[in-house]
């Protein structure tokens, strides 16, 4: 869930990198929400499922209409920066135009491991990780030390004693 949060807080930022983890989880968050705005809708009766002979349409309802509105250019955003992961533009987003061939070259470029090391669009975001701290709006990894909760393995600040029953000075 932080993955998603922290897309939508960077709701138009296009330039950076976005590692794999945060665009997948983005894209998983994305769908569930989908899934339950679609299932209020067509239960609400904004939803219109059509029967066309062999195929089945399913048109979104308002609510989905309103959440695919608001995710639109966050799901750009992220894709973007995955692109700019690899050290590639954020216009092979169009690429995607393309019938049944762009969506599969697309997809094979979001699963591709990114650059290692800094690149034109900024550090590596694997090695802020590496570099100590946890990634930026996602869960710690293991073994990383998270500010103002104990960890396991890291030695803990000494508790103050305080007296019990303090005699009053006089």
């Amino acid at each position: 869930m932080q993955w998603y949060l922290k897309v939508l807080k960077q709701y138009a930022d296009f330039s950076g990198r976005a590692r794999r983890t945060e665009f997948w989880m983005f894209a998983l968050f994305n769908f569930i929400a989908s899934v339950i705005l679609g299932l209020i809708d067509a239960l609400i009766g904004t939803a219109s499922i059509v029967s066309t002979g062999s195929s089945v349409v399913f048109s979104p309802g308002l609510l989905g209409g309103i959440y695919s509105l608001a995710v639109l250019i966050p799901s750009l955003a992220v894709g973007v920066r995955r692109l700019h992961d690899q050290d590639r533009t954020g216009w092979w987003l169009l690429i995607g135009l393309i019938p049944f061939v762009g969506a599969i070259v697309l997809l094979v470029f979001f699963c591709l491991e990114g650059n290692r090391g800094p690149n034109q669009y900024g550090p590596d975001p694997k090695m802020d990780v590496m570099a100590g701290g946890p990634p930026q709006g996602g869960y710690p990894q293991q073994g990383y030390p998270q500010q103002g909760y104990p960890q396991q393995g890291y030695p803990q600040a000494p508790q103050q004693q305080y007296p019990q029953n303090p005699t009053p000075q006089a």
